[in-house]
């Protein structure tokens, strides 16, 4: 007989399986944007959109992390950081855990169906970008493939935006394009810290193949790009203030900490990048919902 202990158990396991700390911010980059259109252009949201977007982007999110798991079960038991997560730890059988991702996967196929056609296609495209271009052909290839692997992390945010309108689309491509420059600077910083493990399981990321002294010039270049494309929006002629003021102050902690990094790398000035970069990006999209509601 299967006890209430153990039926929670399975459900934390499923639940680890899909990494809720990756998905939770994404979904908040889609809530954000949507919110954002909402507010711009007077177009109130309904429920139900809320549930189809809100549903499918965390279903999607966790669809691919749950997949990629999959794929990296091998490398994952390899690496300290990774060999306690659901599936190299023998607590979900791959099989179990690829069917999962699978059903996942389709419930978020269709419930960004019901939203409109753009919505599905970007999910599907993210999908595909994520668990195939990124996890399955690139990750242990090239030192490129956060890159080509990042059009999936701006995919939620362009996905809530169109959930609400296409007026405007450059305002949702500019949302998604901060989330997609976002990502190098806090994976290829993350990547520095635990270098040793990525080494060990043979991962061609930036930290591995190349110098530290070029890795931090890297992660110090692409940390600049980012907050300079932050301010972009301001000059769109929708943001006022309130936005600028918060990329600039955030922005300007970003270059500092990545200037650190630059001119004294350690794995702590590597780690305190990675952790910040997640407050930063989330004070971003406060931001844009903020000063659209004063707009």
């Amino acid at each position: 007989m299967i006890t209430q202990r153990a039926v929670g158990n399975r459900f934390k396991n499923y639940f680890e399986l899909t990494k809720p700390k990756i998905w939770y911010l994404l979904v908040f980059t889609s809530f954000g944007s949507a919110v954002t259109a909402s507010l711009l252009f007077n177009i109130p949201i309904e429920p139900l959109t809320w549930l189809l977007l809100l549903g499918g982007v965390a279903a999607g999110s966790a669809a691919a992390d749950t997949i990629t798991g999959y794929n990296d079960r091998d490398i994952d038991a390899i690496m300290d950081r990774t060999k306690s997560r659901p599936i190299p730890s023998g607590r979900i059988s791959p099989k179990n855990a690829l069917v999962f991702g699978l059903i996942l996967a389709g419930i978020s196929l269709l419930l960004a169906w019901f939203i409109n056609i753009l919505a599905f296609a970007l999910m599907a495209l993210g999908l595909f970008d994520n668990i195939i271009i990124y996890s399955k052909w690139l990750k242990r290839k090239s030192q490129s493939n956060i890159i080509l692997g990042g059009f999936s992390g701006g995919a939620p945010a362009l996905i809530g935006y169109v959930a609400v309108t296409t007026q405007h689309i450059e305002l949702g491509l500019v949302m998604a394009g901060l989330v997609f420059l976002w990502i190098p600077t806090h994976i290829w910083s993350l990547s520095l810290h635990v270098r040793k493990d990525y080494k060990k399981a043979g991962v061609p990321m930036l930290p591995v193949v190349s110098s530290e002294e070029r890795s931090v010039r890297v992660i110090a270049g692409t940390t600049l790009m980012m907050v300079i494309f932050s301010i972009l929006p301001f000059f769109l002629n929708q943001f006022g203030l309130i936005y600028v003021i918060t990329a600039s102050v955030f922005g300007t902690a970003m270059v500092c900490l990545s200037i650190w990094l630059l001119l004294r790398p350690s794995e702590r000035a590597a780690w305190t990048v990675f952790k910040f970069s997640s407050p930063y990006l989330t004070a971003l999209f406060i931001a844009f919902m903020v000063d659209a509601f004063y707009h």
